[in-house]
């Protein structure tokens, strides 16, 4: 994707799908005002199996019966993340019908495709040779773990790219490799898996004109490079480590209009989580009146009508 290719508008349509990461930046997008559909389909860690849900949405389409199991009294699918789940097993599939209808009518028009790739290790059903997204806890003698390799993952994502883009030739791609760390593979494994996801994601946007990469990855364990970015989990970043990320994506992909709307709402909505020690103190509600000036002047610019009626709520 060159330079010239159009940024992130301020009104235009986000898709994220993959990891806890595409969950994390989607929510950071969500509340920047932003139109995103964040992870729809639960966290998903494989390009295997990003791709797989996103051709569901894209056709429309049921996963097949063989992919619906029950776990003790809970009904769930090979395909999706635990979080859609249900007790009974038709709830489940009409949950799991909206989601991929509701996703197939965003992406008719959706301007930008976020995939966040996670591990290359995925999981192989024994009885049926199919690849699962999650495992659900099943007994491990059930699966055979294996390595995508890079061909795997360029071939899968080929595939699925003609298909994105007879449904919408507009759509924009950015990929990335997640940085947290899959240390249940050991560390070594952790790393031929994000080598493959690595030089996979090279391929894709060095072949196709509208695929971009960002390093995601390479800022968590270059320019960060320190175990005070993780969480104490030492797995995941923290979130200074992801406000110094979302900050470089915002500079490399956001379009000017979308970074000023942005400088001016983090400075309301800091405002808005302010909590004084006397809510009826003159000051305080100077401030809140400051607030809603503000808010009323973005008001045309995006729908506010719940924190302009939290503010006036605060009013004497």
């Amino acid at each position: 994707m060159t330079s010239k290719t159009p940024q992130i508008g301020l009104y235009d349509k986000i898709l994220t799908l993959g990891s806890c990461f595409a969950h994390s930046m989607g929510e950071r997008m969500l509340s920047s005002k932003m139109t995103v559909m964040a992870n729809p389909f639960g966290v998903l860690y494989n390009p295997h199996a990003i791709h797989k849900a996103l051709r569901y949405a894209l056709f429309n389409e049921m996963p097949p019966p063989q992919t619906f199991l029950q776990h003790h009294d809970v009904f769930l699918n090979y395909d999706f993340h635990s979080e859609i789940s249900a007790l009974d097993p038709e709830k489940l599939r009409q949950t799991l019908k909206q989601v991929i209808g509701s996703v197939h009518y965003f992406l008719k028009d959706t301007q930008w495709l976020i995939l966040t790739y996670g591990t290359a290790w995925t999981y192989i059903r024994k009885d049926t040779g199919e690849r699962v997204a999650n495992c659900h806890k099943m007994p491990g003698q059930d699966f055979e773990k294996v390595l995508l390799s890079e061909r795997e993952i360029v071939d899968s994502f080929d595939t699925l790219y003609q298909e994105l883009m007879t449904f919408n030739p507009h759509l924009k791609i950015i990929l990335t490799v997640s940085p947290v760390r899959h240390v249940k593979d050991t560390l070594e494994l952790n790393s031929v898996s994000k080598a493959v996801l690595r030089t996979a994601c090279h391929t894709l946007s060095t072949t196709h004109p509208n695929v971009d990469y960002f390093p995601a990855y390479e800022m968590m364990i270059d320019d960060l490079r320190d175990y005070r970015y993780y969480k104490a989990d030492l797995i995941h970043p923290t979130e200074v480590a992801e406000d110094y990320i979302w900050q470089h994506f915002g500079h490399r992909y956001f379009s000017d209009a979308l970074k000023k709307f942005a400088e001016q709402w983090n400075d309301i909505r800091a405002a808005l989580v302010h909590r004084p020690f006397h809510t009826s103190s003159k000051a305080h509600q100077r401030f809140l009146n400051d607030t809603l000036k503000k808010l009323e002047a973005l008001q045309a610019t995006v729908p506010l009508e719940k924190e302009i009626a939290f503010v006036k709520s605060q009013l004497l």
